[in-house]
Formats: C-alpha cells, structure tokens, sequence
C-alpha cells in the first residue's frame, strides 16, 4: 500500500503490472480490497491502480462537500496517467461516469458493475422496502446522533445496522444470508462494518456530483461501456444498469445470473473473466 497527495487530502492505493491503465472505483461499501481478485488478474495485461476513496480505508477522512469524480481524475494526474479505463462497482460507477463526463479525453473505456447513477432518484416502492428493512435496526435517537458524525458508535450498533444492510442490499430480496458461501457473507459483514463505523466517528460528508449530474446525459458519454448487472441484485438496482446499457452509446450488457450487488466479491472469478474479454477487445497499447 502507497499513499498519494491529491490537493487537500492524501488517498492509499495499490498499483501493479504495465500496459494500458486501468483504475479501480469501488463501491460505497467497502474499500479497494473489495477488487483482490481482479487487481491480482488484470494486472498480467494492464497498469492496474486501485484506491481507496476520500474517507475510506486508508486515505483521509472526508469532510464537507467531496467531489469523487474530480479526486479520481485527481489521481491519475498524481500518477501520471493521461488515459485509462475506469472500472466502478456501485456508486463507484456513478463516480466513474462522471469523470467520463466531464473528461472524456481522460478515459479509454468504462465497466459499471451494478453501478450507481448521479442525479437519478430511487423509486418509492425502493426507498420504503429499505426503510422496512431498516426498521428497529438502530435506535432513532442514537442513528440520529450518528448521522451527525463524530460520534463513538456501539459495535452493537454498527453490527446490527450492517447486518440490515448487507441483507438488504447485498444479498438481494429473493435470497437469504443462507444462500451464500460462509466465507462470502463474513466479508459483506466486515465491509459494511467498516464502512459504518468509519462513516458515523468521521467527519459528516456530502458527494458533489457534476452539474448537470449524469441523469439525463448519457448519450454525451463517448467512451466504449461495458455494464454488467447482477442477476440476483436489487431490481430498483438492475434498473440502472438498464438505463446505463440503453442510455449510453454502444454500451454492451452482460448479466451474471447468480451474483448479486458485489460480484467482485461474491463471483470475483465470473467478473474477472468478463472484464478481462471486454479490456483487451476495449483498450490496447496506444
């Protein structure tokens, strides 16, 4: 792990190989261990750089407004990278393609692994299941503190609210905890831990996103797109990926039937073997 200076704040990232770079976004779950696998692959053909985000694993807190997409551009400035394919799972995604927005010269081709979309509200029918599945999860009046950040969160608390979550989103509506490899669920767990307890002791946060945000605006996106959506994943979900396959240019659609909303996680090896075939059709060696 290396640590880099971007302007006000310094992010951890990984870097390996040599050939067109790649660039790992991860989700909002999680840090860049999220991608092990395909960090490990990819980089038998490609300059692979993974990080984590402003207030994420080992970069610096987030505080006030926070612009994704330009701490990603950001990045490959610090590293000296003019080009590269940008690979982003959830929101992660949605960080990507804004960067392809407001950069497209910097961007050679873009995967969206059930990604998230700026500017795009969920449906009602979404925002009442997850606050169902919610429900009872935490107190309101200390998930209210919470939210205010620096707070010192129970673990009690941050177990229970990631165990909600990871059911909710990660595993889906129509399966179970149960139906996942042990190893599978544990790491969901750890990473929604994580990401609460890091997100309720910080600093509070907001994502700037592009204006106009990416709603609306896909057919501007130039780069060649790969989206590939998760079978098992939230339907409101799937939707995006819809959306992102109808909505940009070319964009090629890929579903893995049995995955839900990580597949780096959960079928690291299928999503691997999809973007390792989309990459070396995509980018080559300029």
């Amino acid at each position: 792990m290396a640590r880099i200076t971007i302007g006000t704040t310094t992010l951890g990232y990984d870097e390996a190989g040599e050939g067109p770079p790649v660039v790992l976004v991860h989700a909002a779950v999680g840090d860049r261990a999220m991608w092990d696998h395909q960090f490990a692959a990819l980089s038998a053909r490609h300059r692979v750089v993974r990080y984590d985000r402003r207030g994420y694993g080992d970069s610096d807190d987030a505080e006030g407004p926070v612009a994704h997409h330009e701490d990603l551009l950001a990045l490959m400035d610090a590293l000296d990278i003019g080009r590269a394919a940008l690979v982003g799972a959830s929101m992660g995604g949605g960080h990507a393609v804004d960067a392809a927005l407001v950069a497209p010269e910097r961007v050679s081709a873009l995967g969206l692994v059930c990604a998230g979309m700026t500017g795009r509200e969920w449906p009602r029918r979404f925002t009442e299941a997850a606050a169902r599945a919610m429900a009872g999860a935490v107190p309101q009046e200390r998930l209210a503190r919470y939210r205010e950040g620096h707070a010192d969160p129970d673990p009690a608390d941050v177990a229970a609210m990631a165990q909600a979550q990871a059911r909710f989103v990660a595993v889906g509506p129509a399966r179970s905890p149960e139906d996942l490899p042990a190893p599978v669920w544990e790491r969901m767990l750890g990473m929604y831990r994580t990401t609460f307890h890091r997100m309720w002791s910080g600093p509070p946060t907001t994502t700037r996103s592009p204006e106009p945000p990416a709603e609306g605006r896909l057919a501007q996106v130039g780069a060649p797109t790969l989206v590939v959506k998760g079978g098992r994943d939230v339907p409101e979900i799937q939707a995006v990926s819809d959306v992102y396959a109808g909505g940009i240019p070319g964009a090629r659609l890929v579903e893995l039937p049995d995955a839900g909303h990580l597949p780096s996680v959960e079928r690291p090896e299928d999503l691997t073997a999809v973007l390792t075939r989309f990459l070396a059709e995509m980018v080559r060696p300029r």
